[in-house]
């Protein structure tokens, strides 16, 4: 049997910021839609808030935190556990959507890539490490993954490092109640090539853009109060037919991939989906396993960590990944020879997803 080029797992690492942010810390916020103050009492609306995406708490960055200083903090962890020398990196993807933002500041500085930045902090000097940046939406760390897998396969790496990062804090509108959603973190994985005679490590993926009927349900805009006169845009979306279109289409893309590695859901084993929303990715494990003629999903299957780290875009998956393999979230592990599934959906609207055989 000829020998394949594999696209596996090396080493993984995560930064959690030590900020805790409750419920508790909205108490004191005025929350608007279309302009108007809503009726509601502030501690009605957080809860309400946490019933429906299963969020409780959240992290930020400290105040000198930038992305991609906690970006960098994920890496040098990533390194050390695949055990590797930096210098042998072929290169560099760091996957965000804002770049880096100064406390109070909402203005975005990605000159140079976040990349570059990484690389300068590690101090790799080889000239053939090639470092860029990635903005995919919430999806983009899957998408950095695929395109790892791209220049591996290919032959023209054996070492890439994808980085997910941001810092979501630093362009969240406090009179908009969805901002509660959104957090800060950085995860990093090393993808590297590893022959074989039998095929593992990234073995299908698959990707879409809905755009013209979808591109506005995540965009940037003005603030939620009717006195915002900083000219200041903010993160908004709208929370209602995001969830529709992600319970609907994510299922289809992930059998997509599930199909093109010429597996059944049968054969999965765990699922490290985007962490938006806690209920919503509860339906669309269900909706997916619909689509193989199954009523239920089966137990430990979705590890999630959405109830104490909130959503932080990017860095969700990889988080995920890094957590698990390391024992951190309870009831959950992975053996040689597992399947996983690697999903994500966000702004554009993308959807990606790739299978991975440990």
């Amino acid at each position: 049997m000829s020998k394949v080029i594999n696209t596996v797992i090396a080493g993984t690492g995560s930064y959690i910021p030590q900020n805790i942010i409750s419920g508790n810390e909205f108490l004191n916020c005025t929350f608007f839609e279309n302009g108007n103050r809503l009726e509601k009492e502030t501690s009605e609306i957080i809860d309400k808030f946490s019933e429906i995406t299963e969020i409780v708490e959240r992290r930020y960055a400290c105040p000198e935190q930038l992305s991609n200083h906690i970006g960098a903090k994920a890496a040098e962890k990533a390194i050390e556990n695949a055990g590797i020398d930096k210098e042998t990196l072929d290169y560099i993807i760091f996957c965000h959507n804002f770049g880096d933002i100064p406390l109070g500041s909402n203005r975005s500085d990605i000159l140079p890539s976040l990349a570059s930045k990484v690389k300068q902090q590690l101090g790799i000097q080889n000239p053939d490490c090639v470092a860029y940046d990635i903005i995919f939406g919430c999806p983009g760390w899957v998408q950095g993954s695929i395109q790892a897998d791209y220049y591996i396969k290919s032959g023209d790496a054996k070492r890439v490092l994808v980085i997910g990062a941001e810092t979501l804090s630093r362009i969240i509108d406090p009179h908009d109640r969805d901002s509660m959603i959104f957090s800060d973190g950085a995860g990093a994985v090393i993808f590297e090539a590893e022959e074989g005679e039998e095929k593992k490590g990234i073995l299908a993926h698959k990707t879409e853009t809905h755009a013209v009927n979808y591109a506005n349900l995540l965009t940037m805009g003005k603030g939620s109060h009717p006195d915002e006169t900083s000219g200041n845009y903010y993160l908004k979306m709208n929370g209602r037919k995001l969830y529709e279109f992600a319970v609907v289409q994510v299922p289809q893309v992930i059998k997509k991939a599930i199909d093109k590695a010429g597996l059944s859901v049968e054969d999965i084993n765990i699922v490290f989906v985007h962490q938006a929303n806690g209920k919503m990715d509860t339906a669309i494990m269900k909706r997916l396993f619909k689509l193989y003629g199954k009523d239920t999903v089966p137990e430990n299957l979705v590890p999630m960590t959405i109830s104490w780290l909130g959503n932080s875009s990017v860095a969700t998956v990889p988080t995920l990944l890094d957590l698990v393999l390391k024992g951190q979230v309870e009831g959950y592990k992975v053996k040689a020879g597992d399947v996983a599934v690697f999903a994500s959906v966000g702004a554009g609207m993308h959807i990606n997803a790739f299978i991975h055989r440990f």
